[in-house]
């Protein structure tokens, strides 16, 4: 203590012997400079040190920020220059003002249904990282920007996750509550800027639209078996309190509202991507009896609904959700790892992203309802698939072949379509290995799944890596070596025997309020079960011969159909030990890209999934269109700018002029066969012929 004194003091004794020995008229010394001194030293070297182990990090966010600030400036250059470039067309922005000129008016009230991008979450309860973000977006509208900031502050126990759902349920867990966004105002933008249901909506309100006839059917996407678990147990949610959301009930009654306000109009619908399955769930809920269904009756769909304008439907799942529920990975993570290897899975600043976004996804329901559907029958086996002599000339996407005999289809003169030189096995949604990809089966090893699914000892958790992020942790290295050894092949079947060894709490959640199959016979009891009803192919339309369903879609985008693996190079605990293999390539020209095959689409959704079924599967009357509802494909054409207005994308489609005048026309009365009927430009017509399926 004594030497701590001195040590202290000793500014202070120097300073007063050099008073000393001063005039006697020096003034006074202030006792405690030395200590406030010493002080302000300490300070300024522990802020010092401080900034020093934040600069890598502080580095990181000053450079993205730098990046990200310049690309808004240049698209903003861009979008001001375009109107100004020679041969630029500039295309009417509200198609609703010309359509009202011509004395367009809006008869038939619209519900549109978000999908997960085009819906918001908002926050009710969270963590103590939380704090301060009561009912803000988690999701859409800006919400990343909050969670970035919560995620760079030092909250280590918690600020990783805000929203995953709990594992064996699919449920929020204790203490957190996420909601979505009601209203209008919750799609407007998934981010600023970034439009989604806002040019829509603008050109509805252009021809009359308002509050009185235009719903926007929020819903929690994230955990869908909430939805479909308590709406079984208990319908019309007065007889449950606890019951949170009632999305089902409450659509139920405001279509019936909107139908008795508006003169007993029928409603359209306007379901986008995620929303196609969820609506379609709701079409036979809503007419089954209680207490597993809603109660309107049979006839309910028939009175209340006029059309479905499915937008980018997934009716027949997804392969990049395998992708995402294998490595959290999607074509643009795996190009950024390329370009940036080690970044992502970096544990010198904390990220590990992708081990992240596995965690909380897996326990999404979302992303399990979008697995591939139909199985073998649908994508294709290890060497056949419905895309065979398929063909992705990136650099010419847009090379037509005309066929006038195509008497079937309107308006189609050009119509989009691709040759291969070599058929891609495009049935091999997971492939380890190139010559997996390419080989014919037979010079293949077998995959034995069965010694695979019966290595239940291999699944020890391994606890020398602490808590399991995923359930990778709780396998072994040898059977985590076995399922990715080279020249393995998995398709739409068995990879769902994969997924049950590597997932088995995510498979048996999933499989519990979902079904990926094909019925044998739809009269059979057990298709009474909510799980198989937001699956086409294992449930039947409503007995509603008047309605029309339209599948409207974009084509001419290389979208993800399968994806070539490897074993990942990094044996670290908490570590995804699968990744795509973008150092798998060839010419220009191919299918293969960075790792992935790519079939026509647009960008999210291939066409077989989002076109089958009005081209086929529902098309006259069949046994899952039994009452022959009549069917409608309407696809877009990309055309440059490939954003924007004209773009036929995935999310951005919701703002084509060409759909928009489509979904206009539709909500003022008027049929599928008055605007056109089917216009096709890619192959999905060829494509539904070669699938054999029972009609």
């Amino acid at each position: 203590m004594a030497s701590n004194f001195l040590r202290l003091r000793k500014p202070y004794y120097v300073e007063s012997t050099i008073n000393c020995s001063s005039s006697s008229d020096q003034k006074p010394v202030n006792l405690s400079f030395g200590i406030n001194e010493t002080r302000n030293q300490t300070k300024k070297r522990q802020a010092k040190e401080h900034h020093g182990r934040r600069s890598c990090l502080d580095s990181c966010c000053w450079v993205t920020g730098y990046l990200c600030t310049t690309w808004w400036l240049l698209l903003f250059l861009y979008h001001c220059c375009l109107p100004f470039t020679v041969g630029h067309e500039v295309p009417e922005l509200m198609p609703a003002a010309r359509l009202k000129r011509e004395g367009l008016k809006g008869i038939h009230p619209v519900v549109l249904v978000p999908g997960i991008v085009t819906g918001g979450l908002e926050l009710w309860e969270g963590k103590p990282c939380a704090d301060g973000l009561f009912r803000k977006r988690l999701w859409g509208g800006g919400g990343f920007t909050q969670l970035l900031k919560r995620y760079l502050e030092p909250l280590p126990k918690h600020k990783y996750f805000v929203w995953p759902s709990q594992n064996a349920t699919g449920l929020d867990p204790p203490g957190i509550r996420v909601l979505p966004v009601p209203g209008l105002f919750g799609a407007d933008y998934s981010a600023p800027g970034y439009f989604v249901w806002d040019v829509l909506v603008k050109n509805l309100a252009k021809i009359g639209y308002e509050g009185k006839n235009l719903h926007m059917a929020a819903y929690d996407w994230n955990s869908l078996s909430r939805i479909q678990r308590y709406k079984w147990l208990f319908s019309m949610c007065r007889f449950l309190v606890p019951v949170r959301d009632c999305a089902l009930s409450k659509l139920k009654s405001k279509i019936e509202l909107m139908y008795r306000a508006n003169g007993n109009k029928k409603v359209v619908v306007v379901p986008h991507s995620m929303g196609v399955a969820y609506f379609l769930h709701f079409l036979k809920w809503v007419e089954t009896p209680p207490p597993m269904g809603g109660g309107g009756g049979p006839g309910w769909c028939a009175e209340h609904i006029k059309a479905i304008v499915n937008i980018g439907p997934s009716f027949l799942g997804v392969p990049k959700a395998v992708s995402n529920i294998l490595s959290a990975e999607g074509k643009d993570v795996a190009y950024f790892r390329a370009m940036a290897p080690g970044v992502l899975d970096s544990g010198t600043l904390g990220l590990r992203a992708l081990e992240h976004v596995m965690r909380v996804s897996r326990t999404w329901d979302s992303v399990v309802s979008l697995m591939p559907k139909g199985g073998e029958t649908i994508w294709g086996n290890m060497d056949w698939s419905p895309e065979d002599e398929h063909v992705c000339e990136f650099s010419k996407k847009r090379y037509f072949r005309f066929s006038p005999s195509d008497n079937n289809v309107n308006n189609s003169d050009a119509k989009q379509v691709f040759r291969v030189k070599d058929p891609v096995k495009y049935g091999r949604i997971i492939s380890f290995g190139k010559a997996a990809s390419v080989l014919h089966s037979s010079q293949l090893p077998t995959t034995v799944l069965k010694e695979i699914l019966h290595m239940s000892a291999s699944r020890n958790f391994n606890s020398s890596c602490g808590e399991a992020w995923t359930e990778y942790d709780e396998m072994s290295r040898e059977s985590i070596r076995k399922i990715g050894a080279a020249d393995k092949a998995y398709t739409a079947t068995t990879l769902f025997d994969l997924l049950r060894f590597m997932a088995p709490k995510m498979m048996n959640r999933a499989e519990a309020h979902f079904s990926h199959g094909i019925a044998d016979n739809l009269e059979d009891p057990k298709y009474n079960h909510y799980k198989y009803w937001s699956n086409p192919l294992e449930m039947k339309l409503p007995d509603a011969p008047n309605m029309e369903i339209y599948c409207s879609y974009g084509v001419g985008i290389p979208t993800e159909r399968s994806n070539v693996y490897k074993l990942s190079p990094s044996n670290k605990c908490k570590h995804i030990p699968y990744q795509i293999d973008t150092l798998v390539d060839e010419e220009d020209g191919s299918c293969l890209k960075s790792g992935v095959y790519f079939a026509d689409g647009d960008e999210s959704v291939p066409v077989l999934s989002a076109g089958f079924m009005c081209a086929k599967g529902w098309k006259g009357r069949t046994r899952f269109n039994p009452s022959g509802i009549n069917t409608y494909v309407r696809e877009y054409q990309s055309k440059p700018p490939t954003s924007g207005i004209k773009s036929t994308a995935h999310v951005d489609i919701m703002g084509n002029i060409a759909l928009i005048e489509d979904i206009l026309r539709v909500a003022a009365g008027a049929t599928g066969e008055e605007i056109g009927g089917d216009k096709i430009y890619s192959d999905i017509l060829r494509m539904s012929e070669r699938i054999n399926l029972q009609l």
